[in-house]
């Protein structure tokens, strides 16, 4: 059975997609390109992330440290978010797919590193 914090974890990870995927599909109907609506939904998503995860998620305080691993972490994820938007947008003529199967693999990543790295 997940552990509450992962549960949590998910949680939190679920508001912040629907920020990120939302914000990503209203600034391509305003004709954005998909690399930068992508990168706009995953910015302001993962700065409301952090916010979320220190807060509920690991209950720990916000410290300068620990958004610089953040910040490490969330590099990573962004990289993988766009290869996949930008393999799925040449492919298919989707940058929602690529989006949405990126997020299981970065909220994997995230918990991981959040738990045994960042908010330690």
């Amino acid at each position: 059975m997940p552990s509450r914090q992962f549960l949590v974890f998910l949680g939190v990870g679920l508001i912040c997609a629907l920020v990120d995927v939302g914000l990503m599909q209203w600034l391509i109907l305003m004709r954005v390109h998909y690399l930068g609506a992508a990168s706009a939904g995953f910015a302001l998503a993962m700065g409301l992330n952090f916010f979320l995860h220190a807060r509920w998620t690991f209950a720990a305080p916000m410290r300068p440290r620990a958004a610089l691993r953040f910040g490490a972490v969330v590099g990573v994820n962004y990289l993988l978010t766009m290869a996949l938007v930008s393999l799925s947008a040449s492919l298919i003529d989707s940058a929602l797919v690529g989006k949405l199967a990126a997020l299981p693999l970065i909220a994997l990543i995230g918990f991981g590193f959040s738990k045994h790295w960042v908010f330690r």
